[in-house]
């Protein structure tokens, strides 16, 4: 596997929509592995695929230690909200107050092109709409309550 190159804010292809994955490939499960890779050297908890600059809806989330590999993605169910803080791998340094749901319900496909569903609450949840977002060329700084704030800075004024 590889560490890819995460593209950051700014970089056309993070503002495209992503195309349906119709079969697994040699090349995606590489590029699945890679995902992992990229994300867990970035300190990460979600990558999407255009984010290493690949056009296809799929999505890696590891919030507690189970990594979910998510191809053609959707939300089935949303209920409630939460409201916190939220970074992104192609906004370094950065982060911002935004607002998403408490719970979610999504169904996805596995690199078996299993079909399987999950149901989530808090970071899980943001995650997965957060990463589902980048496939439809949404990032999370065009839904920030207020300013976008350096990350460095705030850690600074807690200490």
């Amino acid at each position: 596997m590889a560490i890819r190159n995460i593209r950051e804010l700014g970089d056309d292809i993070l503002r495209k929509n992503c195309r349906e994955v119709r079969e697994m490939t040699p090349r995606l499960r590489e590029l699945i592995g890679d995902m992992y890779d990229t994300m867990y050297e970035a300190q990460g908890v979600g990558l999407a695929a255009p984010q290493v600059g690949i056009l296809k809806r799929i999505v890696v989330i590891d919030v507690d230690g189970t990594p979910y590999t998510m191809i053609n993605p959707r939300i089935l169910e949303s209920r409630d909200t939460q409201t916190g803080s939220e970074g992104c791998l192609s906004v370094p340094g950065k982060a911002g107050i935004v607002t998403r749901p408490a719970y979610v319900k999504a169904e996805a496909w596995n690199e078996d092109m299993e079909r399987y569903e999950v149901e989530a609450e808090g970071l899980l949840a943001r995650a997965i709409c957060h990463e589902l977002d980048h496939l439809d060329g949404v990032m999370y700084v065009d839904l920030v309550e207020g300013d976008i704030y350096d990350v460095e800075a705030a850690e600074e004024d807690e200490e």
